[in-house]
């Protein structure tokens, strides 16, 4: 069933870790609908702000895990699960640790909701959607 959640563009699917420029660092992120047709309102150039109960934005490190939290998690609450996948400045991300939560793979950034504009600020080209998973029919 096509619901309206196609990528803004085509990307490549099922890529791992991704390094266009040395400058930057790329990170990861799960995403449901609703997170998603907000992205696409900012033409996948701005993630939304947090909501009141969601004090840390968390992209994470690595596809594998954002595409274990999007399989999951987003698509049992949703029946719809994307990652996404999107480059930010190295120096600017050198600012937060990295925090396992989990294996080995599950370690991902804690950026205070606070801090989200600027990380905004901070992203260089588009955010793309990279794997979609569906709830089976």
């Amino acid at each position: 069933m096509d619901r309206g959640w196609a990528p803004a563009r085509p990307a490549p699917i099922g890529t791992s870790e991704v390094q266009t420029d040395p400058d930057t660092i790329t990170l990861y992120r799960p995403v449901g609908p609703i997170e998603l047709a907000l992205l696409r309102d900012s033409g996948f150039k701005r993630w939304p702000p947090r909501l009141p109960d969601q004090p840390i934005f968390y992209p994470v490190t690595n596809e594998r895990y954002a595409a274990e939290i999007a399989e999951r998690w987003n698509v049992k609450d949703s029946g719809y699960g994307a990652v996404t996948r999107f480059q930010v400045h190295a120096g600017y991300m050198a600012r937060y640790r990295i925090h396992k939560v989990g294996g080995a793979h599950h370690t991902e950034w804690w950026v205070p909701a606070e801090e989200l504009e600027a990380l905004n600020d901070q992203i260089v080209g588009l955010i793309e959607v990279i794997r979609e998973f569906r709830a089976e029919p």
